[in-house]
């Protein structure tokens, strides 16, 4: 997972140097997912494993709602 981190930081980088805003926020997104994918999967390592109730809330947060920021 750090290649993936810095793989979008790369990308974010050169999207920036070239001037590129577009390709520049995409990059952004990107290395936000990498790095909260990269804090997930080290959490789930060392914690006990999640009820079928927890991953379901854990779901929930991440599902965009009809008519929200994230829909």
């Amino acid at each position: 997972m750090p290649s993936d981190i810095s793989q979008a930081r790369a990308r974010l980088g050169a999207a920036t140097r070239y001037g590129d805003q577009q390709a520049a926020d995409q990059a952004r997104r990107e290395l936000a997912a990498a790095k909260l994918e990269a804090a997930v999967a080290k959490t789930l390592a060392t914690a006990p494993p999640l009820t079928s109730e927890q991953r379901e809330r854990i779901v929930a947060a991440l599902t965009p709602h009809p008519g929200g920021e994230g829909a």
